[in-house]
């Protein structure tokens, strides 16, 4: 069993307010989960309006599959215009790990 997480720092493009950076940051949200079936959340920096963390998490048995869906997730995110990708921490775990 393999498990690849990702945490994205986000800078928000034209944000105001915590209440405009919760309707960029749900949609994101919701499409990494829909699109690619992982565990994804805002994990950091809630009190910040133009910043963002987003952390996800995938599960599988084969390390290919594993690297594919993870680096689909950062295009998609390093795709979106309406916010910019700061920095990406991608680690593997396997369950032989010490």
């Amino acid at each position: 069993m393999y498990v690849g997480t990702l945490s994205f720092d986000l800078l928000l493009g034209d944000v105001r307010s915590l209440k405009e950076k919760r309707s960029v940051v749900r949609p994101i949200v919701a499409e990494l989960h829909r699109k690619f079936a992982v565990s994804v959340a805002e994990t950091g920096d809630q009190e910040l309006y133009r910043r963002a963390r987003i952390g996800l998490a995938v599960v599988s048995g084969d390390t290919g599959h594993l690297t594919d869906v993870l680096d689909r997730c950062e295009r998609m995110i390093a795709g979106r215009p309406e916010v910019e990708l700061l920095s990406v921490r991608r680690r593997l775990h396997s369950d032989e790990d010490d």
